[in-house]
């Protein structure tokens, strides 16, 4: 049989590891182990070496991981080593083979190894680990794949990983610009409302996140940068906001009652429904209203780069969606009894904070002239029409009847998110 280790050679009888001057302070056990896993249980494998506690670090490492360990066999060497130098003689056991019966693999490394419904007991392994029996139970229950998954999430995360950005070097908060009073308030106040959504937009991936199963990793990443994006949004708006030293803007109750509705939706695709398909598709809108009404340089550039991150998002939440409808004909009754329970619970509220809707006004005016004013109201009312019609098309990809399409986006809250 070949011998193993440092110094080995081919010989007769059982497998010999020559350890040298190397002892198990410094890494043995590593050979041993590599030497022990070709063996099978009962085989011996014949230990040399010059480390004078070798027998005892032998016999405690033995001990502990279920191998047998006798004495060399006599030779009449000094030191108590049998024939040839051997120190020890290890019986390979069974125990470390034993640890891993009825352990299984947590599906594939891969998209294409993903388990429809992981076991609970995989808990944080690694997808396509081999995974011992006996470990802790997850806290997840998202556990289904159709109920999270969709097979555009590993491109939307490896997108959403390249297209980060800084805040402090993609943006020249330098820029020079002048505005007059009215328009820096318009300004200040519509930031003051987009920090508001932000949040909002970050609180519901981050409760759904500790929820999913870990198994679905991509999901996992994709919704973190998207927590990451929002919390990147609210910096900068926020940052706008107090450009040139004022005080934020005003907060209504109905905007926060209505943004309040998706943080107690505990369904992931019915919260994912609502928040990105319904609100962050329609913020795409007011996004590149505001780009192209932005009145300075910085205003334009934050609103363009934030508007990228949320096309990610609602891409996920419609592939999503579309793929679950796709397994589950009951979903789109859900998707719309969704919409009208949060209509019926916002029915009381004002809806658009007044003081948001005069300052869009005032932006896309861009001048106090009763004319300009009548196109800028005009340009809203645009505005809305386009949410309209983004919210129908979205819904109409996802399966909906074009009325039936119109009545649920006609539903959705004046708060725009």
């Amino acid at each position: 049989m070949t011998a193993t280790g440092p110094g080995s050679g081919p010989g007769p009888g059982p497998r010999t590891l020559r350890l040298g001057a190397l002892g198990f302070e410094r890494g043995a056990h590593l050979l041993v182990r590599r030497a022990l896993r070709d063996l099978r249980p009962g085989q011996e494998l014949a230990v040399t070496g010059e480390d004078p506690a070798l027998p005892v670090h032998l016999r405690a490492w033995c001990r502990a991981h279920g191998h047998g360990l006798r004495a060399p066999d006599p030779g009449g060497a000094p030191g108590g080593q049998g024939a040839g130098g051997v120190r020890a003689r290890i019986v390979r056991g069974r125990a470390d083979l034993d640890r891993w019966s009825g352990a299984e693999r947590a599906g594939g490394p891969g998209p294409d190894g993903l388990a429809a419904r992981p076991s609970p007991a995989w808990g944080l392994a690694a997808r396509g680990a081999l995974v011992e029996r006996g470990g802790p139970v997850g806290p997840f229950d998202l556990v289904d794949r159709d109920h999270v998954w969709a097979d555009v999430a590993p491109h939307l995360y490896a997108r959403a990983a390249a297209e980060q950005w800084d805040p402090g070097r993609a943006v020249d908060w330098e820029a020079p610009f002048s505005l007059p009073d009215e328009v820096e308030r318009a300004v200040v106040q519509v930031m003051t409302y987009l920090v508001e959504n932000e949040q909002a937009a970050l609180v519901v991936p981050a409760r759904l996140l500790a929820r999913i199963h870990p198994h679905f990793r991509e999901v996992l990443q994709l919704l973190a940068v998207q927590a990451a994006d929002e919390a990147r949004h609210m910096e900068v708006f926020t940052r706008r906001a107090l450009l040139r030293g004022g005080e934020m803007g005003t907060s209504s109750a109905g905007g926060r009652e209505s943004l309040d509705t998706l943080l107690t939706e505990p369904d992931f695709s019915l919260a994912s429904f609502l928040l990105s398909v319904l609100g962050e598709g329609s913020f795409l809108s007011l996004l590149a209203f505001l780009e192209r009404h932005a009145p300075d340089p910085v205003t334009r550039r934050i609103t363009a780069l934030a508007r990228r991150d949320e096309a990610r998002h609602v891409a996920f939440g419609v592939a999503h969606l579309h793929h679950r409808g796709t397994v589950d004909p009951a979903l789109r009754g859900r998707l719309r009894a969704a919409v009208e329970r949060r209509h019926d619970a916002l029915t009381d509220t004002a809806g658009l904070n007044a003081d948001v809707l005069d300052s869009l006004v005032v932006l896309a005016a861009g001048e106090w002239t009763p004319e300009a004013i009548g196109r800028g109201h005009d340009a809203v009312l645009a505005l809305q029409a386009e949410m309209d019609e983004g919210r129908q098309r979205r819904l109409v990809h996802l399966g909906f009847p074009a009325d039936e399409a119109a009545e649920l986006s006609a539903l959705h809250t004046r708060n725009f998110m």
